[in-house]
């Protein structure tokens, strides 16, 4: 599963909106939204905030882990 798949996966696990998280991270829809389709990816600091967000490791957004 890659880094995208995974991030909206666990959005929706968490029952929140594309726009609750851009709230909660301050980013712009078009930024989240980009993540999640693929087109970025976040730097390394938004991968902290949203691995705390979401009470997930990097290493399970990134794909390293199950």
């Amino acid at each position: 599963m890659k880094f995208c798949e995974r991030l909206k996966a666990v959005r929706i696990e968490c029952d929140l909106l594309q726009k609750d998280v851009c709230e909660r991270l301050g980013v712009s829809a078009n930024c989240y939204a980009s993540y999640e389709q693929g087109r970025t990816e976040p730097s390394l600091e938004m991968l902290k905030r949203l691995c705390k967000l979401f009470d997930v490791s990097a290493d399970y957004l990134l794909g390293l882990s199950d």
